[in-house]
């Protein structure tokens, strides 16, 4: 089964990038913020990617980089989408969309602020609610209150990441409403190390539950443009 809308992030093997694709993950991201420990370089990211089926959404991970430097490395990397985690300024969101890339911003809040950012973003951008807390931006592996995020779902799609496992990713789906998954930190042996086992319980688990989240994710091709 292809699932579209799950992303498995921090991609820095070819083998690990390959292996996504045949088991069906419908997105794979590589992360170009510095101080990372998954942190691979353009040319690493285009050639972990390369030959794989035009399906599966390349996804670059970027926390306030300066603009233009964003978009020589999206392009460099040859992306899909790029998503953004830092406190990026809404012109520089409409620059990498105009330059022809899906756009995902993280939003790390919930309740009424999470609706008030939600409306102040286009409604051609993806939102990724993240609010796993930890020393480095994203999830850091930290589950959350998943159900705080939900409300969202009544006004667009969205997608869900922060402590995702193969064991608790059904839950999460679930009580948060999400459209999209994005996982990284529940489906390693190291930071950067994925357990390819880990990834295959995960698609199972989804794959397994499709009928319960058919209404959260038809029609819904999350981490890219086609």
């Amino acid at each position: 089964m292809f699932l579209p809308n799950l992303k498995i992030c921090g991609i820095t093997t070819r083998e690990t990038a390959r292996f996504c694709a045949e088991a069906g993950v419908g997105a794979l991201g590589a992360v170009f913020f510095r101080k990372s420990p998954r942190y691979v370089t353009p040319q690493q990211a285009r050639a972990q990617f390369a030959g794989l089926p035009a399906t599966v959404a390349r996804v670059g991970v970027f926390v306030d980089m300066p603009i233009l430097e964003l978009l020589d490395t999206a392009r460099e990397a040859d992306l899909d989408a790029v998503q953004l985690h830092g406190s990026e300024a809404l012109d520089d969101l409409l620059a990498v969309q105009q330059a022809g890339f899906r756009v995902i911003k993280v939003l790390k809040v919930t309740g009424e602020a999470l609706l008030g950012s939600a409306r102040g973003l286009p409604a051609t951008a993806g939102i990724l609610v993240e609010c796993g807390k930890g020393t480095l931006p994203g999830g850091n592996g930290a589950a959350w209150n998943w159900a705080d995020a939900a409300p969202l779902a009544a006004a667009r799609p969205f997608a869900l990441a922060g402590g995702l496992t193969p064991d608790n990713l059904i839950e999460a789906a679930t009580r948060s409403r999400a459209a999209a998954w994005d996982m990284s930190t529940g489906v390693e042996t190291a930071p950067g190390i994925k357990d390819h086992g880990a990834i295959a319980r995960a698609v199972a688990a989804l794959g397994g539950c499709h009928r319960l989240l058919s209404t959260a994710t038809d029609g819904c091709r999350f981490w890219s443009n086609t």
